[in-house]
């Protein structure tokens, strides 16, 4: 087990920095300059702009800029005035070093601006997968069990409709019904502003109620379809029939052998699930005012922030490979046959 762990561990090393290289060329290529976002001077001078480039290092070529958000540089921050006089944020270490840089807009380490909007990103979005794989193995082994019935028929279009609403549209139909309509869940934030500083349960809860929904849509209609695919595979192999031929109750050959077996693949989609928990909530937070990790990143696209936005896709990669990690343990702590190594 080791070894095959130290081997995909090994593995994930060129993947991480392919993730890397392509993020940062896509960045570049995209329209705007940063320093016309951040001049606050209507009609700054040359020489300060080219100052600011030059402390941001986008003077440098794209290669070079990119090995210095690697391995770090000297590059320092200013805050422009008009003048290109501003205050200096000393030496960066890279991102080989624990060093994400400094914001452009902010001006604050993105490592602090991340660690002060995960939490709520990892709220919303555990929440999700935990309801959206409740439900959809619920649903999937309902259908299962009544193959061919009203009920199968009713949970296989209700997993049809999961996939093909899009999670923007029906964040607002919800909005528009509970939170505007009928006036009984709130429709933006993590909790009252009346009550900062005091955490209440219901509350917090009653603002998870519907981006939790929206999000976990799409993770129930996809388990519960596979659930109920992989359950009736696992009837038709040859141990399930023996077991109805040597007599065995029909709930402990469900359980005990149709069940457990069946639910192994469903089972390492939970690694990669944890893997997109921040690319799948952008979306949703941005819809409820989700003070988490999504509108920080669409904040900085807009504004051009190359170093919040490299650290984001950081962050996003390295949550994507230790989650298809977890998976490959799972898998072999779920299947005994199977021996990697």
């Amino acid at each position: 087990m080791f070894k095959y762990l130290q081997r995909r561990v090994i593995q994930a090393i060129p993947t991480f920095f392919g993730v890397t290289i392509l993020s940062f060329l896509i960045i570049l290529s995209a329209p705007g300059d940063p320093v016309a976002m951040i001049t606050f001077s209507p009609n700054p001078s040359p020489e300060a702009i080219m100052a600011l480039r030059r402390q941001l290092g986008l003077d440098q070529p794209p290669l070079l800029q990119y090995v210095y958000w690697l391995v770090g540089n000297d590059w320092t921050l200013i805050d422009v005035d008009g003048d290109g006089v501003g205050e200096t944020q000393g030496e960066r270490r890279g991102l080989l070093r624990g060093d994400l840089g400094n914001s452009i807009k902010q001006k604050r380490p993105v490592m602090d601006l991340i660690a002060q909007r995960i939490p709520a990103t990892l709220r919303l979005g555990v929440a999700a997968l935990v309801l959206g794989y409740l439900i959809g193995v619920t649903l999937g082994v309902f259908a299962a069990v009544f193959h061919r019935t009203w009920v199968d028929q009713i949970i296989r279009v209700l997993s049809v409709i999961g996939n093909a609403v899009p999670a923007f549209w029906m964040g607002l139909l919800l909005i528009i019904i509970f939170g505007v309509q009928l006036d009984l869940l709130p429709i933006s934030g993590m909790s009252d502003i009346t009550k900062r500083g005091k955490f209440d349960l219901g509350d917090a809860l009653s603002h998870m109620i519907l981006p939790v929904s929206v999000l976990s849509l799409n993770t129930i209609a996809f388990i519960s379809r596979f659930t109920r695919t992989q359950i009736l595979e696992v009837l038709q192999q040859d141990y399930v029939r023996t077991a109805f031929a040597k007599g065995l109750q029909t709930r402990e050959i469900w359980f005990r052998h149709a069940l457990r077996n069946g639910l192994l693949p469903v089972a390492t989609f939970l690694g990669p699930s944890i893997g997109t928990l921040l690319a799948g909530s952008v979306i949703i937070e941005q819809v409820f005012q989700w003070p988490g990790m999504g509108k920080l990143i669409i904040d900085a696209v807009f504004s051009r922030d190359y170093p919040l936005v490299m650290g984001s896709v950081v962050m996003a990669s390295m949550m994507f490979i230790f989650g298809v990690l977890l998976s490959d343990i799972m898998y072999v702590i779920l299947d005994p046959r199977i021996r990697l190594e």
